[in-house]
Parts: C-alpha cells; sequence; structure tokens
C-alpha cells in the first residue's frame, strides 16, 4: 500500500479466503508471491526453502499476531433523500487514526457511523497513519469492501521531539498527536472535518454532528463547565503569572478532543498548529501540565469553542488514566458513546471482567477468533 491517498473498492469474498485453495501448481505460485510480498513489505526474512506441505493458512490470514481477524461487515446504501456520493458537498468527512494496537476500535467505530447514518454513502474517512502495516490496511478492505476511504502518512519525526511524558504511555504516542495536524494533513478540498477517537461508538446519525453550525469558531466539540479545570495544569502553571494570563478574557471549560467538527480552513488561516506546538515546546521546558495532546488544546482554544450537545461525548467510559475503573453513564439522552480513560470495552470483555457500559460497545465489534476465521 502506498502512502498517497487510495478510493477502496468492492473486493470479491474470494480474495480473502486463497489460502484454502492451494493443490494446484498455479495457486501454490500465486501463494508463493502474496507470501514475498508481505516479507518484503515487513522487512522480514523469507525462509531460503518452503514445500507445498509448510504452507499454513495463518501465515496469509493473520500476518501479524498483533492484528485480529475481522468479519466481513455489510454493505450499507443511502436512503432515497441522500444526494450523490460523488459530489464533494453531500459528503461527511471523517478523520480518524489507524494503527494496529486500536484497530479494532477503530473497526466498531466504522460500523457504528455507517450503521446509523441515513447516508452511509457520502461518509468519507480519512484515516491517518505513522507505520507503514500491510495487514491493517488490507484488513479495512476486506472488512469493509465498500468502504469510501482515504489514507494518509502522518510524520512522527514532526512531533517526536515536542512530546512530553505523561501519566499514561498511550497518551506519548506520536499518532495520539496526529489530531493537532489536520488542517496539514487533509486535502485542500476538505473545509470541514469530524475528528474521532478509536475508542467510540456512534448510536446516533453523524450527519446531526457534521451540520453544527459552528458560528465561525474553529472547533464545536461539548464542553464541561462543571470540571475543575485547575486539575489539568500543575501548579507551576498557575503560580506563574505571566503563563496563567493564557485565559485572560475567556471562560475556560474542559472539552474531549475525541469528538470535534474542525473547520480546517479557519484553522489554517488562525495558524492553529504553530500556536499548539508553542505551549507543547513550553511543556518541554516547564511541567505545565500531565496529560498528553489534551492540555496544549485547551490552552489555545478553551472557551472560544462552539459548545454542542453533551449528547454527542458520553466520554470517561474507560475509566480514569491511573486504574480504568468502571463507571456509569451520565443521565441524558446519549449520541455516543466514548470510552476515553484507560480501559478500553473490547480488553476488558476479553479478559471476561466487562464493565456494563461495555455491552453496549459490544453489538458493534467485527472481531472474530482465529478458529472461527480458519473455518470459514
Amino acid at each position: 500500500m502506498a502512502a498517497s491517498c487510495c478510493r477502496r473498492r468492492r473486493k470479491s469474498s474470494s480474495s480473502i479466503t486463497i489460502t484454502t485453495k492451494t493443490t494446484a501448481a498455479s495457486s501454490f505460485t500465486r501463494l508463493v508471491l502474496v507470501i514475498t510480498t508481505f516479507s518484503v513489505l515487513l522487512g522480514c526474512t523469507a525462509a531460503a526453502t518452503t514445500s507445498s506441505g509448510s504452507i499454513r493458512l495463518g501465515i496469509i490470514r493473520k500476518p501479524s499476531s498483533d492484528v485480529p481477524v475481522f468479519r466481513e461487515a455489510p454493505a450499507f446504501r443511502n436512503g432515497d433523500a441522500c444526494g450523490s456520493p460523488d459530489v464533494d458537498s453531500n459528503k461527511i468527512h471523517v478523520a480518524m487514526t489507524l494503527d494496529a494496537n486500536y484497530l479494532r476500535g477503530t473497526m466498531a467505530a466504522v460500523l457504528s457511523v455507517l450503521q446509523h447514518s441515513t447516508c452511509p454513502q457520502n461518509v468519507e474517512f480519512h484515516f491517518l497513519w505513522s507505520r507503514f502495516e500491510p495487514e491493517v490496511f488490507s484488513s479495512i478492505e476486506s472488512t469493509f469492501p465498500y468502504l469510501s476511504f482515504k489514507t494518509y502518512r502522518f510524520e512522527s519525526s514532526r512531533v517526536r521531539g515536542l512530546i512530553s511524558k505523561s501519566i499514561r504511555q498511550a497518551l506519548d504516542q506520536p499518532l495520539n498527536y496526529a489530531r493537532i495536524y489536520l488542517a496539514d494533513i487533509m486535502p485542500s478540498h476538505v473545509s470541514r472535518v469530524i475528528y474521532l477517537d478509536s475508542d467510540l461508538v456512534l448510536v446516533d446519525d453523524i450527519a446531526k454532528l457534521w451540520e453544527v453550525d459552528l458560528e465561525e469558531k474553529v472547533l464545536a466539540a461539548p464542553e464541561y463547565c462543571q470540571a475543575n479545570f485547575t486539575t489539568y495544569f500543575t501548579d507551576a502553571f498557575w503560580s506563574d503569572a505571566d503563563l496563567a494570563k493564557a485565559f485572560e478574557g475567556r471562560n475556560p471549560c474542559y472539552f474531549n478532543t475525541g469528538v470535534m467538527v474542525v473547520d480546517v480552513e479557519r484553522w489554517r488561516r488562525a495558524e492553529m498548529t504553530a500556536r499548539v506546538e508553542e505551549w507543547m515546546a513550553v511543556q518541554k521546558q516547564k511541567r505545565i501540565y500531565h496529560l498528553g495532546s489534551l492540555p496544549p488544546f485547551l490552552l489555545v482554544l478553551a472557551g472560544n469553542i462552539k459548545a454542542v450537545d453533551h449528547r454527542w461525548n458520553q466520554h470517561g467510559l474507560g475509566g480514569d488514566n491511573l486504574e480504568g475503573k468502571c463507571r456509569s453513564l451520565h443521565p441524558g439522552p446519549i449520541s455516543l458513546l466514548h470510552w476515553s480513560g484507560k480501559g478500553k470495552p473490547w480488553l476488558r470483555l476479553d479478559s471476561r471482567k466487562p464493565c456494563t457500559v461495555d455491552h453496549l460497545w459490544a453489538p458493534y465489534d467485527l472481531y472474530r477468533s482465529s478458529k472461527n476465521a480458519l473455518e470459514d
């Protein structure tokens, strides 16, 4: 898979089950070519010799033990009132990161978006990746043969020198900071994008979030003004009068960066990326916050975003960042469930120690065990 953008097309089911037909010499030759291709892409050293008896189904179906196997999702079609998906003005652009560690969550999130959308064919996904993992790309293709999506390489080197150690290692990964660079990565014709984390599912039509009026703001997201905003920054920050001036003239409230509607053009014009990077540079010199990519967003934008209904981010279902203990749902209507925090629903379900809310995620899980995959 090249780093450039690609539109995916429908693949036949035989393309993911070719390993079951290995008796003919021509089939054997094709299998060897596939294995060799994966070995070159993944930087592996191919075995010196092989025989038809040594070919294992798992080699083709699951090249990496880190990448789970998924069943194919159903095809979702537009309703009668939807415009053509080939017209740019009808498209809904959704950006997500893509890597093996969170692939199971990504699959569930994509399925939930499509399943609850009135116009699923009008949704175009933009996946950002930092490590070339061919098996991850092929999983997207085989799981969602009809999906409209593009992929973009995020250069980790751009942010690596700005990352400071946080309270949880997962927050320190360069790809976690890719959302800061959306305006630089998205194609020029994309003026608005919805950014979604991989540990969430939608239970409502994403078009409702897409159509929110930003009122000339750069970003829209649910605000939580009842949260203790001061806890997101250290005493060293609040005791420095010059640093604390960052919020002068604003009424800053906490917002979660896992669900955002971003006006890409306004972000570019306001040079928001550079402003966020400036605060990350300060963090390298002085310890002014503990979390990863969230605090610099707050420093630049808190108190100056378009607030949307809380139903669009029922966050914190993964518990806190240290223990990930179970949490209950907040009262009120729900359009999006978000397992932010340490606990992830697929891990808790696999451990047979799920939280009650994890059963709300399970219906969107496309994962299948290796045993079931080989039986197909």
